[in-house]
Formats: structure tokens, C-alpha cells, sequence
């Protein structure tokens, strides 16, 4: 599901976080589609509105895992919250894509000079951001490995 090289980028890619106790991926994968809500942080709601459909997600489990678990899709662009009374709080509905062969933990991401300056590595708390064509690539390898 990752950008290909040699082709036009033509899809954002782009990092959850969510707390697994909260809502995990496994959640998403049951339930077969979402409503991905609850952000407040304006960085944050400014990234998902920049989302499209067909979009590409990495969901990354917070708390005790620490980890990129799961490769989802944004099934149209960001619209307002239904259940609040604020034109500034968007949400986005995910469809779930596949669990990763193995989760990628942020301690293995941060040992990875590819992966300095990150945003996951330099706002620990920004719950959504992008991810570059590289990164992406270098998460799934990991994956992989």
C-alpha cells in the first residue's frame, strides 16, 4: 500500500495516534470503518483537514506500546464533527487496510538515523501527522524485517 518510487505522488500519507485502551486498531478492524474524532490540538485538526480520499494512514498505538500497528485509508476529505457545536473540529472516516507484519515501535524508530527530525520523533504529542514517501517506505520495511 506504500508510494512506489519512480511514480507520482498522488495521496497524502499520514500518522494516528491513539490510545489503545481508547480505541485500537484491532477496534477499526472489527468495526470495519470509523469516525476518527476526539482532536483538538490545531496542528493536528489543520492535518486532517488536509486529508483526502484514499489518503493512506499508519495508526500508531500510544500509552504502554509505543508503536505503528496498522496501514488504514481516509474514505473522504474531513468534514465537521457531527456531535459538536464547533466548525473547527473536524473528523475523518478510516477504513482499516491491513495489520502490519510486526509493529514498528518508536524506540526502533528513533535508533534509525532515517528517521531524525521526524515529527514522531520531535512532537510526541502531535496526534496527527504527516508522513513522507520515505518514511512511509521505511516504517513498512521495518515492518517487514
Amino acid at each position: 500500500m506504500g508510494p512506489r518510487d519512480g511514480g507520482q505522488l498522488t495521496m497524502g500519507f499520514w500518522i494516528l495516534k491513539t490510545e489503545p485502551s481508547s480505541y485500537s486498531f484491532d477496534r477499526l478492524v472489527q468495526e470495519k470503518t470509523a469516525v476518527w474524532d476526539g482532536v483538538t490540538n490545531p496542528v493536528a485538526l489543520k492535518n486532517i483537514r488536509a486529508m483526502q480520499k484514499g489518503d493512506a494512514v499508519m495508526v500508531y498505538h500510544t500509552g504502554d506500546e509505543k508503536a505503528v500497528v496498522g496501514i488504514a485509508r481516509a474514505l473522504g476529505p474531513a468534514y465537521p464533527d457531527p456531535n459538536k457545536d464547533n466548525p473547527r473540529l473536524v473528523v475523518v472516516d478510516l477504513e482499516p487496510i491491513k495489520a502490519l507484519p510486526r509493529p514498528v515501535t518508536l524506540k526502533e524508530i528513533k535508533a534509525s538515523p532515517k528517521f531524525t527530525g521526524w515529527d514522531l520523533v520531535r512532537l510526541p504529542r502531535l496526534s496527527v501527522m504527516s508522513v513522507s514517501a520515505d518514511h512511509w517506505n521505511e516504517v513498512e520495511k521495518m515492518a517487514r524485517s
